[in-house]
């Protein structure tokens, strides 16, 4: 499947992307501004936000906008707040971009650590639900609002030792396909999408050992974030879409 997006696609769009200091986060950002959009950074290393924040200025994209949260101790009430300072400066929110998520540990599901579990369903899982319901009067604000949350091959198929992660996605693909139905008469599109092997910090965690320069780059992967994101793109609705589908063999 091939995807292509038009250069001012996201003009005037205010999109807000989690975890955007780094790897697919950081790449989505620049793409997104690159197209128009007035980005609203959000992670918990504001060292990093400040790079991408200069790096897009700098390349006479929209500004952006900053807001440092860590997601592991966040509250509803952070969210809350966060809603109303986006919905006091933009009056809307245009697109919602969820790309933070931990890894945990790899381990046999009987040796799965419940501080980890916790962690990882705190920052995957929970955080998307609050931050998603605070947001939601901004996005129906919107002429076209798009949530895109982010699941893994592990999501869709259970596999063995990746417990805490693969749980959390699948619950992620279910808030997902839940939302999507619900708003479904709205102009509100949700859907997810399974970036794939891609070159970024978590995948060399999880695969320590694997040569790096053979996966795809973040930015390899973004015209489907990019196409999701578009506002005149309305079929997609509740899917999850693979970045880097499994070519077919005859």
């Amino acid at each position: 499947m091939e995807f292509s997006t038009a250069p001012d696609a996201l003009k005037d769009k205010v999109i807000l992307v989690t975890g955007a200091g780094a790897g697919i986060g950081r790449q989505a950002a620049l793409s997104f501004a690159q197209h128009g959009a007035t980005v609203v950074l959000l992670g918990r290393n504001v060292k990093n936000l400040e790079l991408i924040y200069d790096e897009i200025e700098q390349s006479g994209y929209p500004q952006a906008a900053i807001i440092p949260l860590d997601l592991k101790g966040a509250t509803k009430q952070n969210y809350i707040d966060m809603a109303e300072t986006i919905e006091g400066q933009f009056g809307k929110l245009d697109g919602l971009l969820h790309n933070a998520s931990v890894l945990g540990t790899l381990s046999p599901f009987d040796q799965i650590d419940e501080e980890t579990f916790d962690d990882v369903m705190q920052i995957n899982v929970k955080s998307e639900f609050l931050m998603t319901q605070a947001l939601l009067p901004a996005l129906k604000n919107s002429d076209a609002g798009r949530v895109i949350f982010t699941s893994s091959t592990v999501g869709h198929s259970g596999r063995a030792f990746w417990g805490s992660y693969a749980i959390s996605k699948f619950a992620t693909e279910g808030m997902m396909q839940i939302l999507a139905d619900e708003l479904s008469d709205t102009a509100i599109r949700i859907n997810a999408i399974n970036p794939g092997a891609t070159r970024t910090r978590m995948r060399e965690k999880a695969y320590p050992g694997e040569d790096a320069n053979t996966l795809k780059t973040p930015q390899d992967i973004m015209p489907v974030y990019l196409q999701l994101m578009d506002p005149s793109v309305t079929h997609f609705n509740g899917q999850c879409i693979d970045a880097q589908p499994k070519k077919l063999t005859k």
